[in-house]
């Protein structure tokens, strides 16, 4: 989990997934760019390849991303509580699109607050 590579990768199907179960995209791509010695990304790429709701930008809901999500490496392991024995599960069949309750990236508990947060009434 210390490995920005792997839990980042965790951490940006997790935002994109709450950003779909929120309602603000059908689909959604998310990149987070880290540098040695910067703790914060020092990028959010979102991409909803234009299914985003009317008026919502891709480069507003990156904003709704760093105000709803901790991602520095340390806030990423405590959120998806990375440091549990998980590993030996996602080495077989992926670990990505399954609905195993130990895979915490797979939840959709911000799509609340992310609707929430742009006074959107969408039903889910």
């Amino acid at each position: 989990p210390t490995k920005v590579d792997r839990s980042a990768a965790y951490m940006a199907r997790y935002i994109a997934k709450n950003i779909v179960a929120a309602g603000l995209a059908d689909q959604c791509e998310v990149q987070l760019s880290y540098a040695i010695g910067y703790p914060e990304p020092i990028n959010i790429w979102v991409s909803t390849q234009g299914t985003g709701l009317q008026g919502l930008t891709d480069e507003a809901i990156a904003v709704l991303v760093r105000k709803h999500f901790k991602l520095t490496p340390r806030d990423i392991i405590q959120t998806l509580d990375l440091r549990r024995p998980i590993y030996r599960e996602t080495a077989r069949h992926g670990h990505f699109g399954r609905n195993v309750t130990s895979f915490t990236w797979e939840r959709t508990d911000k799509a609340a607050p992310l609707r929430a947060d742009i006074g959107c009434a969408v039903a889910v």
